[in-house]
Protein backbone atom coordinates (compact mmCIF):
# COMPACT_ATOMS: atom_id res chain seq x y z
CA UNK A 1 0.00 0.00 0.00
CA UNK A 2 0.92 3.41 -0.87
CA UNK A 3 0.08 6.88 -0.89
CA UNK A 4 -1.60 7.18 2.76
CA UNK A 5 -2.73 3.44 2.27
CA UNK A 6 -5.01 4.77 -0.45
CA UNK A 7 -3.36 2.45 -3.20
CA UNK A 8 -3.32 -1.65 -3.07
CA UNK A 9 -2.30 -3.73 -5.68
CA UNK A 10 -4.04 -6.73 -6.64
CA UNK A 11 -3.13 -9.85 -8.21
CA UNK A 12 -6.05 -12.30 -9.58
CA UNK A 13 -4.69 -15.53 -10.67
CA UNK A 14 -7.51 -16.87 -13.50
CA UNK A 15 -5.96 -20.43 -13.30
CA UNK A 16 -6.37 -23.73 -15.15
CA UNK A 17 -7.85 -26.74 -12.97
CA UNK A 18 -8.07 -30.05 -13.09
CA UNK A 19 -9.20 -33.98 -11.40
CA UNK A 20 -5.91 -33.95 -9.91
CA UNK A 21 -6.20 -31.88 -6.53
CA UNK A 22 -2.47 -31.52 -5.88
CA UNK A 23 -1.42 -30.82 -8.74
CA UNK A 24 -4.27 -28.13 -8.90
CA UNK A 25 -2.55 -27.11 -5.32
CA UNK A 26 0.53 -26.79 -6.83
CA UNK A 27 -0.02 -24.98 -9.69
CA UNK A 28 -1.98 -22.51 -7.23
CA UNK A 29 1.15 -21.97 -5.18
CA UNK A 30 3.55 -21.45 -7.71
CA UNK A 31 1.75 -18.53 -9.54
CA UNK A 32 1.21 -16.99 -6.18
CA UNK A 33 4.61 -17.38 -5.57
CA UNK A 34 5.74 -16.16 -9.07
CA UNK A 35 3.22 -13.17 -8.99
CA UNK A 36 5.04 -12.05 -5.66
CA UNK A 37 8.23 -12.47 -6.72
CA UNK A 38 7.64 -9.91 -9.95
CA UNK A 39 4.92 -7.63 -9.13
CA UNK A 40 4.53 -7.59 -5.39
CA UNK A 41 1.02 -7.89 -4.94
CA UNK A 42 -0.65 -6.63 -0.94
CA UNK A 43 -3.35 -8.86 -1.93
CA UNK A 44 -3.63 -12.23 -4.05
CA UNK A 45 -7.36 -14.09 -5.06
CA UNK A 46 -7.15 -17.19 -5.98
CA UNK A 47 -10.75 -18.72 -8.82
CA UNK A 48 -13.83 -20.55 -7.39
CA UNK A 49 -13.42 -24.70 -6.95
CA UNK A 50 -9.57 -23.81 -7.77
CA UNK A 51 -8.45 -27.06 -5.84
CA UNK A 52 -11.09 -29.20 -7.50
CA UNK A 53 -13.70 -29.63 -10.82
CA UNK A 54 -16.72 -27.55 -10.94
CA UNK A 55 -19.26 -29.83 -9.81
CA UNK A 56 -21.53 -31.70 -7.75
CA UNK A 57 -20.73 -35.22 -7.87
CA UNK A 58 -17.09 -33.67 -7.03
CA UNK A 59 -17.63 -31.53 -3.94
CA UNK A 60 -17.64 -34.27 -1.15
CA UNK A 61 -14.70 -36.03 -2.59
CA UNK A 62 -13.00 -33.09 -2.75
CA UNK A 63 -14.37 -31.73 0.75
CA UNK A 64 -11.55 -30.47 3.33
CA UNK A 65 -11.60 -29.40 6.94
CA UNK A 66 -10.96 -25.71 7.42
CA UNK A 67 -8.51 -24.44 8.56
CA UNK A 68 -7.20 -27.98 9.14
CA UNK A 69 -6.63 -29.28 5.73
CA UNK A 70 -4.46 -29.60 3.44
CA UNK A 71 -5.25 -26.95 1.18
CA UNK A 72 -5.58 -24.27 4.35
CA UNK A 73 -2.35 -25.11 5.26
CA UNK A 74 -0.64 -24.55 2.07
CA UNK A 75 -2.60 -21.20 2.18
CA UNK A 76 -1.65 -20.04 5.65
CA UNK A 77 2.43 -21.33 4.91
CA UNK A 78 2.55 -19.35 1.85
CA UNK A 79 0.51 -16.13 2.77
CA UNK A 80 3.57 -15.82 6.09
CA UNK A 81 6.17 -16.44 3.62
CA UNK A 82 5.47 -14.56 0.80
CA UNK A 83 4.03 -11.48 3.28
CA UNK A 84 0.74 -11.01 1.54
CA UNK A 85 -3.02 -11.33 2.00
CA UNK A 86 -4.40 -14.47 0.39
CA UNK A 87 -8.13 -14.55 -1.00
CA UNK A 88 -8.48 -18.46 -1.43
CA UNK A 89 -10.94 -18.26 -4.23
CA UNK A 90 -13.32 -21.22 -3.01
CA UNK A 91 -12.85 -24.88 -1.94
CA UNK A 92 -14.86 -27.28 -1.06
CA UNK A 93 -15.92 -27.41 2.66
CA UNK A 94 -16.03 -30.58 4.80
CA UNK A 95 -18.35 -28.64 7.84
CA UNK A 96 -20.54 -29.69 10.63
CA UNK A 97 -23.06 -32.53 10.52
CA UNK A 98 -21.35 -33.52 7.73
CA UNK A 99 -22.47 -30.41 5.00
CA UNK A 100 -20.34 -29.51 2.31
CA UNK A 101 -19.97 -25.48 1.31
CA UNK A 102 -18.12 -23.89 -1.23
CA UNK A 103 -16.60 -21.49 1.22
CA UNK A 104 -13.87 -18.73 0.72
CA UNK A 105 -11.09 -18.72 2.87
CA UNK A 106 -8.74 -15.49 3.64
CA UNK A 107 -5.47 -15.42 5.41
CA UNK A 108 -3.20 -12.69 6.53
CA UNK A 109 0.43 -12.18 6.15
CA UNK A 110 0.75 -13.76 9.65
CA UNK A 111 -0.69 -17.38 7.63
CA UNK A 112 -4.14 -16.34 10.36
CA UNK A 113 -7.20 -17.38 8.60
CA UNK A 114 -9.09 -14.12 8.89
CA UNK A 115 -12.64 -14.88 7.58
CA UNK A 116 -14.78 -17.83 6.07
CA UNK A 117 -16.78 -17.11 3.59
CA UNK A 118 -19.87 -19.95 2.82
CA UNK A 119 -21.61 -18.88 -0.78
CA UNK A 120 -25.02 -17.35 0.67
CA UNK A 121 -26.70 -18.21 -2.83
CA UNK A 122 -26.73 -21.89 -4.30
CA UNK A 123 -26.66 -22.16 -8.19
CA UNK A 124 -29.40 -23.78 -9.18
CA UNK A 125 -30.65 -23.03 -12.48
CA UNK A 126 -32.26 -24.63 -15.54
CA UNK A 127 -32.13 -22.30 -18.94
CA UNK A 128 -33.83 -24.21 -21.08
CA UNK A 129 -31.20 -24.84 -24.61
CA UNK A 130 -28.41 -23.99 -22.20
CA UNK A 131 -27.57 -24.78 -18.82
CA UNK A 132 -28.74 -26.84 -16.10
CA UNK A 133 -27.00 -27.00 -12.82
CA UNK A 134 -28.51 -27.67 -9.18
CA UNK A 135 -25.53 -27.36 -6.43
CA UNK A 136 -28.18 -27.42 -3.40
CA UNK A 137 -28.10 -31.35 -4.69
CA UNK A 138 -24.80 -31.55 -2.95
CA UNK A 139 -23.85 -27.74 -1.07
CA UNK A 140 -25.47 -26.15 2.50
CA UNK A 141 -25.67 -22.47 1.84
CA UNK A 142 -23.73 -20.15 4.12
CA UNK A 143 -25.73 -17.54 6.28
CA UNK A 144 -23.01 -14.78 7.05
CA UNK A 145 -22.20 -11.82 5.56
CA UNK A 146 -18.56 -11.72 5.03
CA UNK A 147 -16.27 -8.43 5.61
CA UNK A 148 -12.62 -8.46 5.79
CA UNK A 149 -10.67 -5.16 6.73
CA UNK A 150 -7.19 -4.30 4.90
CA UNK A 151 -5.14 -1.31 6.04
CA UNK A 152 -8.65 0.22 6.75
CA UNK A 153 -10.63 -0.61 3.58
CA UNK A 154 -13.40 -2.96 3.93
CA UNK A 155 -14.02 -5.44 1.20
CA UNK A 156 -16.94 -7.63 1.28
CA UNK A 157 -16.57 -11.15 -0.27
CA UNK A 158 -19.14 -12.95 -2.28
CA UNK A 159 -18.98 -16.59 -4.61
CA UNK A 160 -19.94 -16.82 -8.49
CA UNK A 161 -23.77 -16.34 -7.73
CA UNK A 162 -23.88 -14.32 -4.74
CA UNK A 163 -23.58 -11.62 -7.22
CA UNK A 164 -26.79 -11.81 -8.51
CA UNK A 165 -28.10 -10.57 -5.96
CA UNK A 166 -27.87 -6.85 -5.65
CA UNK A 167 -29.30 -6.60 -1.93
CA UNK A 168 -26.13 -8.43 -0.54
CA UNK A 169 -23.47 -5.67 -2.57
CA UNK A 170 -25.73 -3.00 -0.89
CA UNK A 171 -25.63 -4.62 2.77
CA UNK A 172 -22.18 -4.92 2.11
CA UNK A 173 -22.08 -0.90 0.99
CA UNK A 174 -23.75 0.14 3.58
CA UNK A 175 -21.53 -1.43 5.76
CA UNK A 176 -19.07 0.87 4.33
CA UNK A 177 -16.96 -1.47 1.48
CA UNK A 178 -15.18 -0.32 -1.19
CA UNK A 179 -14.54 -3.10 -2.85
CA UNK A 180 -16.57 -6.31 -3.81
CA UNK A 181 -14.62 -9.59 -4.31
CA UNK A 182 -16.25 -12.96 -5.67
CA UNK A 183 -14.38 -15.59 -6.95
CA UNK A 184 -16.35 -16.82 -9.20
CA UNK A 185 -17.24 -19.92 -12.25
CA UNK A 186 -19.57 -18.72 -14.52
CA UNK A 187 -19.78 -21.15 -17.37
CA UNK A 188 -20.46 -20.72 -21.27
CA UNK A 189 -24.37 -19.56 -21.09
CA UNK A 190 -24.40 -17.32 -18.66
CA UNK A 191 -21.26 -15.85 -18.69
CA UNK A 192 -21.20 -14.28 -22.43
CA UNK A 193 -24.69 -12.95 -21.11
CA UNK A 194 -23.90 -11.73 -17.67
CA UNK A 195 -20.90 -11.73 -16.46
CA UNK A 196 -19.23 -8.33 -17.56
CA UNK A 197 -23.00 -6.81 -17.08
CA UNK A 198 -23.52 -8.25 -13.36
CA UNK A 199 -19.91 -6.43 -12.21
CA UNK A 200 -20.43 -3.39 -14.01
CA UNK A 201 -23.79 -3.08 -12.07
CA UNK A 202 -22.75 -4.00 -8.69
CA UNK A 203 -20.05 -1.43 -8.92
CA UNK A 204 -22.42 1.15 -10.39
CA UNK A 205 -25.34 0.59 -7.54
CA UNK A 206 -22.51 0.42 -4.81
CA UNK A 207 -19.90 2.81 -6.69
CA UNK A 208 -16.68 0.96 -5.97
CA UNK A 209 -14.14 -1.75 -7.30
CA UNK A 210 -15.51 -4.96 -8.22
CA UNK A 211 -13.36 -7.76 -8.58
CA UNK A 212 -14.12 -11.40 -10.01
CA UNK A 213 -11.76 -14.09 -10.27
CA UNK A 214 -12.78 -16.77 -12.54
CA UNK A 215 -11.24 -20.39 -13.46
CA UNK A 216 -9.39 -20.58 -16.87
CA UNK A 217 -11.71 -22.14 -19.85
CA UNK A 218 -11.00 -25.58 -20.17
CA UNK A 219 -13.37 -26.58 -23.49
CA UNK A 220 -12.46 -30.72 -22.71
CA UNK A 221 -13.97 -30.36 -19.29
CA UNK A 222 -17.52 -31.14 -17.61
CA UNK A 223 -18.38 -27.96 -17.05
CA UNK A 224 -16.59 -24.94 -18.67
CA UNK A 225 -16.11 -21.99 -17.20
CA UNK A 226 -15.99 -18.62 -18.99
CA UNK A 227 -12.92 -17.13 -17.60
CA UNK A 228 -12.35 -13.31 -18.63
CA UNK A 229 -11.26 -12.33 -14.74
CA UNK A 230 -11.67 -8.70 -14.51
CA UNK A 231 -11.41 -5.44 -12.32
CA UNK A 232 -14.07 -2.91 -12.55
CA UNK A 233 -13.30 0.73 -10.89
CA UNK A 234 -16.59 2.73 -9.12
CA UNK A 235 -17.00 4.52 -12.54
CA UNK A 236 -18.01 1.10 -13.19
CA UNK A 237 -15.64 0.94 -16.15
CA UNK A 238 -13.70 -2.07 -16.99
CA UNK A 239 -9.59 -1.46 -15.45
CA UNK A 240 -8.29 -4.47 -16.33
CA UNK A 241 -9.54 -7.52 -17.85
CA UNK A 242 -8.39 -11.37 -18.44
CA UNK A 243 -8.81 -13.50 -21.87
CA UNK A 244 -9.83 -17.13 -21.72
CA UNK A 245 -6.84 -18.99 -20.59
CA UNK A 246 -4.83 -19.35 -17.67
CA UNK A 247 -3.75 -15.56 -16.91
CA UNK A 248 -2.65 -13.13 -14.12
CA UNK A 249 -4.16 -9.53 -13.81
CA UNK A 250 -2.58 -7.02 -11.67
CA UNK A 251 -4.06 -3.68 -10.99
CA UNK A 252 -3.73 -0.99 -8.64
CA UNK A 253 -6.54 0.07 -6.40
CA UNK A 254 -6.79 3.43 -5.79
CA UNK A 255 -9.48 3.54 -3.09
CA UNK A 256 -9.82 7.64 -3.21
CA UNK A 257 -11.80 7.11 -6.46
CA UNK A 258 -14.25 5.49 -4.04
CA UNK A 259 -14.94 8.70 -2.13
CA UNK A 260 -14.55 11.11 -5.27
CA UNK A 261 -17.12 8.64 -7.23
CA UNK A 262 -19.78 8.94 -4.39
CA UNK A 263 -19.03 12.92 -3.30
CA UNK A 264 -19.74 13.79 -7.32
CA UNK A 265 -23.03 11.41 -7.61
CA UNK A 266 -24.63 11.17 -4.47
CA UNK A 267 -26.69 8.87 -4.96
CA UNK A 268 -26.74 7.29 -0.93
CA UNK A 269 -27.56 10.27 0.59
CA UNK A 270 -30.19 10.45 -2.16
CA UNK A 271 -31.79 7.65 -1.40
CA UNK A 272 -35.76 8.10 -0.22
CA UNK A 273 -34.79 6.12 3.23
CA UNK A 274 -38.76 6.76 4.16
CA UNK A 275 -39.88 5.18 1.64
CA UNK A 276 -37.31 1.85 1.25
CA UNK A 277 -33.91 0.46 2.27
CA UNK A 278 -32.38 -2.81 2.47
CA UNK A 279 -31.27 -4.05 5.46
CA UNK A 280 -29.75 -7.33 7.02
CA UNK A 281 -31.94 -9.46 9.85
CA UNK A 282 -30.22 -10.01 12.97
Amino acid sequence: MSKACNIMRLALLQLKGSKDKFANLQNACNKIQEVVEEHRPHLITLPECFNSPYGTKYFREYAECIPTGTTSQQLSELAKKCNVYIIGGSIPELGENDNIYNTCTVWSPHGQLIAKHRKMHLFDIDVKGGMRFKESDTLTAGNDFTIIEIDGHKIGIGICYDIRFEEMARIYRNAGCEMLIYPAAFNMTTGPLHWELLQRSRANDNQLFVATISPARDETAEYVAYGHSMVIDPWAKIMKSAKEGEETIIADIDFSMVEQVRQQIPISCQRRGDLYETSKKC
